[in-house]
């Protein structure tokens, strides 16, 4: 999923404070085109903390009952500098982009986009045969100053390194992670020095983690009664600690946890977010929204919005297969009068 928002607010995101202990981010929840669309539980970016890392951006969703609808349906838009990673605890979701690309990821498995320069892709709940729930997270990272106008390109990884010990679970879908003395290194591509893994352990578990003393670590909690480093984090909310440790213990008390674990060496470069573009200035995220909506064309109410002539040769190309026509931009905030969000 990206984001679709119809009043996206424009951020300047930085590396924040760092705490001593375990900081909080309760999540906020965000309707996905409307008030009827589908809702996300987001809990970066936001006021308190903007990255961990080079990840910038986290949605949580589900699960959700999708055997009576159309599920997942995100038409083709557009993406600058940055990744996005699809990552499931339930479900199934098709992936198209403009370089030709076409599949389904399901649990256990990654989608990875790297969007460089442009890329534009579509998601949607597969229409025939697919699971009745739909329950994951979508995750970004932000490209470096010297990777963000690189040619955009697609991986997926169905066969991820795992790891058992002591009843809990952990599996690296990015990244490096040590796990009991055995090092588990993810294939997909990363710009930057980062980790994501989902960690799995029943009721009563301790799981201890080997860290780089280098990085800042989050976790993301989907459902039970979890502890990070002795502090509780409750479902949907993440739990944050800065660098300089070399270990971390994750616990679950009464009942089992699933939970998502993030983290990397601290960014340094500002970044500016706005919709689906990472950027370093306004007048970057400003050039992204005119040349996307310069290959899309609305001819009124009677007529879908579709791709205009020779989309397909233009910055983010045209996704092809999926049913119904591009997205439109929302309107890009006048920084001249709406001063901006900065983290």
């Amino acid at each position: 999923m990206s984001n679709l928002e119809t009043r996206p607010t424009e951020r300047t995101c930085t590396a924040g404070e760092r705490p001593t202990g375990v900081e909080l981010l309760t999540a906020r929840d965000v309707p996905l085109g409307g008030p009827r669309a589908m809702n996300v539980r987001r809990t970066i970016p936001q006021r308190q903390r903007s990255l961990v890392g080079a990840w910038c951006f986290s949605d949580h969703y589900g699960p959700d009952d999708v055997s009576g609808s159309a599920g997942m349906q995100v038409p083709p838009h557009p993406h600058i500098g940055l990744q996005t990673v699809s990552w499931l605890f339930a479900g199934e979701i098709l992936h198209r982009d403009s370089v030709g690309s076409l599949q389904t990821v399901r649990p256990g498995e990654l989608n990875l986009m790297t969007a460089g320069v442009g890329i534009s892709h579509s998601e949607e709940s597969p229409a025939q045969g697919r699971p009745p729930m739909l329950h994951g997270v979508q995750l970004w990272t932000v490209l470096t100053e010297a990777d963000r106008r690189s040619e955009p390109h697609f991986e997926h990884h169905g066969d991820l390194p795992v790891a058992t010990h002591d009843g809990a679970r952990v599996q690296v879908f990015m990244g490096a992670l040590d796990v009991a003395g055995e090092r588990l290194s993810s294939p997909a591509r990363t710009y930057t020095p980062l980790v994501g893994a989902q960690l799995d352990l029943p009721a009563g578990a301790t799981l201890e983690l080997g860290t780089d003393p280098s990085f800042e670590y989050a976790l993301l909690v989907d459902a039970g009664d979890a502890a990070l480093e002795g502090e509780t984090v409750p479902p949907a909310q993440l739990g944050y600690v800065a660098p300089g440790r070399d270990r971390l213990v994750v616990t679950a008390g009464a009942a089992p946890v699933r939970a998502v674990l993030i983290g990397g060496e601290p960014f340094t470069e500002d970044v500016v977010m706005w919709w689906n573009f990472v950027g370093r200035t306004h007048d970057d995220v400003a050039q992204a929204r005119a040349d996307w909506m310069a290959q899309v064309a609305d001819d009124g109410e009677a007529t879908p919005t579709r791709y205009a002539d020779g989309a397909t040769g233009r910055r983010f190309g045209q996704v092809h297969g999926y049913a119904s026509g591009p997205l439109r931009a929302p309107a890009l905030p006048d920084v001249r009068l709406r001063p901006r969000t900065r983290r």
